[in-house]
């Protein structure tokens, strides 16, 4: 079994979609384990909502293409349209950030995700729940890699969120 983190993000009905695909998490995958949500601003976009971010961990022995392929038709169930661009509203965005420390292209997705040393909303959960887990290509901290983040242009904060009887703004 291979530890798998994703970034969830949503900005359109937020809170409706953020809770299904943790949901979808809870039933396929075994061992979830959910950051705090965080509010961002938009990052690319010329107009755009606010969006809720947050990291998920699981742990799964599905190939990479598998992972994708589940992760692609959660969007496209919950009203994202594949042809959608890039810096669009979206209702669900899910992205496999590692899939067991494995680096390079597998079955089509880039490993790590590259958005891990740049952008805070996936950096920042993503060190909350890992602090002290290496990335697997740089090998520094996820906590050295926040800490050391530039975030002038990348405002986020953490929001109440309650997903099944848990504020997840606590843990």
């Amino acid at each position: 079994m291979a530890r798998i983190s994703v970034s969830i993000g949503s900005n359109i009905e937020r809170e409706h979609h953020v809770r299904a695909c943790l949901d979808a998490l809870a039933e396929t995958f075994d061992g979830l384990r959910v950051s705090k949500v965080y509010e961002s601003e938009p990052v690319g976009f010329e107009d755009g909502r606010n969006f809720y971010n947050l990291v998920a961990l699981f742990d799964c022995d599905w190939t990479v293409g598998e992972l994708q392929a589940w992760c692609k038709r959660l969007e496209v169930a919950h009203g994202r349209r594949p042809d959608s661009p890039k810096f669009s509203p979206r209702t669900l965005d899910i992205d496999l950030l590692d899939v067991g420390g494995l680096s390079g292209e597998h079955d089509g997705v880039s490993l790590p995700r590259t958005e891990i040393l740049h952008h805070a909303f996936v950096l920042k959960p993503l060190a909350e729940l890992l602090p002290d887990t290496p990335h697997p290509v740089n090998g520094e901290r996820y906590r050295d890699l926040w800490n050391a983040l530039d975030t002038r242009d990348q405002r986020l904060w953490p929001v109440s969120f309650i997903w099944q009887g848990r504020d997840l703004s606590r843990d």
